[in-house]
C-alpha cells in the first residue's frame, strides 16, 4: 500500500499533469494518478482536491509497485485520458474521464482500471475535502456495496469499492486486484443536493461519453498538426460552460515565476481569450464553438456596453476581488490567491475583440440581430473611449498602449467589411482617426510602433493587430515592428512580451507561448512560409506528454510556467494549425 500520509502524493512538475473536464469543472491528473485539483460544482467554486496546492484533498490510483514508469494518452478528439504505468511486474492502466457533457450540479469522476500485461495491483485513495481542503468527509456509510457520505455541502457516491476502509485520517482507502485482460471500474459522484435513484452505471456512462466526444470534435484532417489540433479543439470544448462562457484556466496560483509574486486565478472568463477561442473556431470552420463565444460576448457586450469588465465568471457573473487563502501551504513558489482584481479595469482591446470575433461570425453568415446590436455597441464603446488610458492586454497599470488602439483600429474595418454602406463609411472613419492620432503619438522614430505613447520599447502584442487586419502585412510600420520584435524580444526560437528591465529576458519572466504562435501567424500573413513553420513547432513543443500548454514556458529548465491548462495557448495552437495548412511548405502528412 502506498504511504498512509495522503499528501505524500507531492506536486509534480506542470508539464507532467493531464486534465479532465466537463464544461463546468475541470480536473488536472498527476503522474502517480493521483487527482490533486477539482472544484465543485463550478470552475471558480471552492476545489474539493486541493493536493495540487498543498492542500488535503484528492482522489489516486496509483501502482502498488514500488517501481513504475508512467506514461499516458488521450483518446483521439476527446479529454479521456488513459496512465499507464509500467511496473516491475506488467502493465497497469487506468481510463479516466468526467462524464461528458457534465450536470451543473453533479460531476461524475470515471475510473476503469485495466491489466493490460499481468495481473494489476493499485492501491486507491479516496479524500475529497470541500472548502479547499477544510472539510473532511461526514456521515460516511456503506450500503449495498456502494459509499455515501457528505463533504461541505455537497454530497457523495463511490462505488466499486466495496472493502474500502477508513484511514486514519478520515479517508477511504483499498487495494484493488485485476487479472491479466480484466478491468475493474470506479464511479466517483459529488453531488449539490443529496442523490436520487441508483449510483451511475459505468458501462452506461462510458458509452455515453465517448458518443458525446465523438459528436463534439470533428477530425480536422487536411490541417498542419492535426492530432494536435483535434486536441486543442477538445480541450477548448471541455473549458466552454452552456452559455459560451470559456474559462481562462483550470487552476489558480500556479506561478509564472517562483517567489515573483505572479501568481493569479485564471478561473473565469476573459473577453479577449473568448474572442481568440471563437477566432480560431472560424478559422477551422466550428460553428459550434464559434456559436458558443459569440454567445457569451454578445450577452456581456449587451449588458455592460461600454463598462464591458475585462473578465466575468463563466455564467456571466462578477469576478471576485482577490483574496489569499493562507492556509494553503500553494504549489512550491508562490501562495494562494483566489478571485481577480482585473475586475475594475478598461481593457480598450477588448472592444476591438469583440468586433473581430462578430465580424468572424458575420463572415459565417451566424450573426443574429442581437449579435449585431452588440457590434454596434462595440463601436459606440470604442468611439467614446479610445482616447482613454488603459490597461492593455498584459493587465497593467493604465496607459495609452498602442496594442490597444491598434486592435480597435482592426476591429472597426472587420465589422466595416461586414456593415451596410452607410455604417461601413463611418465606421472606417473612426478607424482613421484612431490610426492617425496613434501614429502621432505611437510610433518609434525608426519607425516601428512602440509599446504605448510613454514608452519607446517594443512588446510583442503589437504583432497581433496588423495578422488581425489593422494594417497590411507589407505596411512599412508593420514589417519594421516585425524585425524590431524578433531583434528585441526572440531568444532561441521563443518570444518574450518585452523587455521588463535589464537582466536578460529569461531572467525576468518564461517565453510566452501565446506570443510565439502569433509569430507564426505574422510570419505566414508576411509569406514567410519556413519562418511560420520554425515557429510553430518550436512553440508546438513547449507542452508535456499530455499535450497541455501553460502560460509561459522557461526555456533554461524546459518547464511549463503558470495556470494549466491555458486556453487562449490551446485557441492560437489550433488557429495556426489551420492556417498555416493553406500553404505551408509540407502536406498535412509531413506535421504529424
Amino acid at each position: 500500500m502506498v504511504d498512509e500520509d495522503a499528501t505524500g502524493f507531492a506536486p509534480q512538475v506542470l508539464r507532467q499533469y493531464a486534465f479532465l473536464a466537463d464544461g463546468y469543472r475541470g480536473a488536472l491528473i498527476g503522474p502517480r494518478g493521483d487527482i490533486g485539483w477539482l472544484c465543485m460544482p463550478r470552475w471558480d467554486s471552492d476545489a474539493v482536491f486541493t493536493n495540487l496546492l498543498g492542500g488535503r484533498g484528492m482522489y489516486a490510483v496509483t501502482p502498488t509497485d514500488a517501481r513504475f514508469v508512467w506514461g499516458g494518452f488521450y483518446e483521439g478528439g476527446s479529454l479521456i485520458w488513459n496512465s499507464r504505468w509500467v511496473t516491475s511486474h506488467g502493465i497497469v492502466e487506468c481510463r479516466e474521464a468526467l462524464a461528458f457533457p457534465g450536470d451543473p450540479e453533479r460531476a461524475v469522476l470515471l475510473r476503469r482500471i485495466r491489466a493490460v500485461d499481468g495481473p494489476a495491483r493499485v492501491a486507491v485513495i479516496l479524500d475529497p475535502r470541500a472548502g479547499f481542503g477544510r472539510r473532511p468527509m461526514r456521515e460516511l456509510h456503506r450500503e449495498a456495496g456502494t459509499w455515501s457520505g457528505r463533504t461541505g455541502d455537497l454530497h457523495l457516491r463511490w462505488t466499486g469499492a466495496e472493502h474500502a476502509r477508513q484511514g486514519g485520517a478520515g479517508d477511504l482507502r483499498a487495494e484493488l486486484r485485476v487479472p491479466e485482460g480484466g478491468h475493474h471500474d470506479l464511479v466517483l459522484e459529488l453531488a449539490c443536493r443529496p442523490f436520487e435513484g441508483a449510483p451511475v452505471d459505468p458501462v452506461t456512462a462510458w458509452r455515453a461519453t465517448e458518443q458525446s466526444w465523438f459528436v463534439a470534435v470533428p477530425s480536422l484532417r487536411g490541417c498542419v498538426a492535426h492530432r494536435d489540433a483535434v486536441h486543442a479543439h477538445a480541450l477548448l470544448r471541455g473549458m466552454t460552460a452552456p452559455g459560451g462562457g470559456m474559462v481562462a484556466a483550470a487552476t489558480t496560483s500556479l506561478p509564472e515565476r517562483a517567489e515573483a509574486d505572479r501568481n493569479y486565478d485564471y478561473r473565469y472568463a476573459w473577453i479577449r481569450d473568448q474572442c481568440y477561442a471563437g477566432h480560431a473556431a472560424a478559422a477551422a470552420g466550428l460553428d459550434d464553438l464559434l456559436d458558443a463565444a459569440v454567445a457569451f460576448i454578445t450577452a456581456r457586450l449587451l449588458a455592460d456596453g461600454p463598462h464591458l469588465a475585462p473578465a466575468y465568471t463563466t455564467g456571466g457573473g462578477r469576478v471576485p476581488e482577490e483574496r489569499a487563502l493562507p492556509f494553503l501551504p500553494g504549489y512550491p513558489g508562490a501562495p494562494v490567491r483566489v478571485g481577480n482584481w482585473v475586475t475594475g479595469q478598461l481593457q480598450l482591446d477588448a472592444f476591438g475583440e469583440g468586433l473581430l470575433l462578430l465580424a468572424a461570425s458575420a463572415r459565417r453568415d451566424r450573426l443574429d440581430i442581437d449579435s449585431w446590436h452588440a457590434l454596434e455597441g462595440a463601436v459606440d464603446a470604442i468611439a467614446r473611449r479610445w482616447r482613454e488610458p488603459d490597461s492593455g492586454i498584459w493587465e497593467l497599470p493604465p496607459r495609452q498602449w498602442v496594442h490597444s488602439k491598434l486592435t480597435c483600429i482592426a476591429g472597426l474595418k472587420a465589422a466595416a467589411a461586414v456593415a451596410p454602406a452607410r455604417q461601413a463609411a463611418h465606421w472606417r472613419a473612426l478607424a482613421d482617426s484612431v490610426l492617425a492620432h496613434t501614429s502621432r503619438h505611437g510610433l518609434h522614430p525608426l519607425g516601428h510602433w512602440q509599446r504605448a505613447f510613454d514608452d519607446r520599447r517594443v512588446d510583442a502584442a503589437l504583432l497581433i493587430p496588423a495578422v488581425r487586419g489593422a494594417l497590411a502585412p507589407d505596411d512599412p510600420r508593420t514589417v519594421a515592428t516585425r524585425a524590431a520584435v524578433h531583434a528585441e524580444l526572440e531568444r532561441d526560437g521563443y518570444l518574450y512580451r518585452f523587455r521588463q528591465d535589464r537582466r536578460p529576458l529569461c531572467d525576468a519572466e518564461g517565453a510566452f507561448v501565446l506570443c510565439g504562435l502569433i509569430a507564426a501567424l505574422a510570419a505566414h500573413q508576411s509569406g514567410d512560409e519556413i519562418g511560420a513553420t520554425r515557429w510553430f513547432e518550436r512553440n508546438r513543443a513547449t507542452c508535456g506528454p499530455p499535450g497541455l500548454y501553460a502560460e509561459e514556458y522557461d526555456i533554461g529548465q524546459r518547464q511549463s510556467r503558470g495556470n494549466l491548462p491555458q486556453a487562449f495557448v490551446h485557441a492560437l495552437l489550433l488557429e495556426s494549425a489551420v492556417t498555416l495548412s493553406a500553404s505551408g511548405p509540407g502536406s498535412a502528412d509531413a506535421f504529424p
